[in-house]
């Protein structure tokens, strides 16, 4: 109830608003927090109907029908599993009230209204997500060629060893390094946590 509430202390409209790091815990989104995994809040925009909860895992959406529904949708997008991509912003007119971030995670559409007042500290966000996007194809590139080069090596490896007796034992050889190999490979260019990008990037 004391959540509920919230909104209005918070002055909530369907305009969103950020959200200041001492109040992260009037939101429903901070129930939600993985807080033993070390997962923390970075940045939150708020409206009556809606909560974009950044933290250093993941972007975490508490999805209202409408600003007098009660229900809520509530979605998790890991940064390793739903890479950022296509980051925009849009800055207030001269008559608008808000200003506007776009971006995709996944597939998943993103573009949130947000009260001009608080321009700054979306440009904050903007600069954070953008770093984030860059990280993310950077690092899928250099695992598609950690797969490529493993694929060359393996095929090598097969022609020249064709009259080689010990097949099982080679090909369990091979199986085994490959199987090393990629999960060296991943967890190198699958970053999870993107803490110190929001920290280097976010004044709040």
């Amino acid at each position: 109830m004391f959540k509920k509430a919230a909104a209005d202390m918070l002055g909530l409209s369907d305009i969103g608003s950020v959200i200041r790091r001492e109040d992260y815990d009037k939101v429903d989104a901070d129930d939600y927090v993985m807080h033993e995994d070390n997962e923390r809040i970075y940045f939150l925009i708020k409206s009556k109907a809606d909560e974009y909860c950044f933290t250093n895992l993941a972007l975490i959406h508490l999805d209202g029908t409408s600003a007098i529904s009660k229900k809520r949708v509530l979605a998790r997008y890991p940064y390793a599993h739903y890479p950022i991509r296509e980051v925009y912003m849009e800055t207030a007119g001269t008559v608008d009230l808000d200003v506007e971030i776009k971006f995709k995670i996944g597939e998943q559409p993103f573009s949130i209204d947000v009260h001009k007042k608080y321009i700054r500290e979306i440009k904050d966000l903007y600069k954070s997500l953008l770093k984030i996007a860059e990280i993310s194809y950077e690092n899928n590139l250099k695992l598609q060629q950690a797969q490529q080069s493993l694929e060359l090596a393996s095929s090598v490896l097969g022609q020249t060893n064709k009259l080689d007796a010990n097949l099982v034992e080679q090909f369990n050889g091979i199986r085994q390094s490959a199987f090393e190999w990629m999960t060296e490979s991943h967890e190198q260019y699958k970053q999870k946590d993107f803490g110190a990008i929001f920290e280097r990037y976010i004044n709040q």
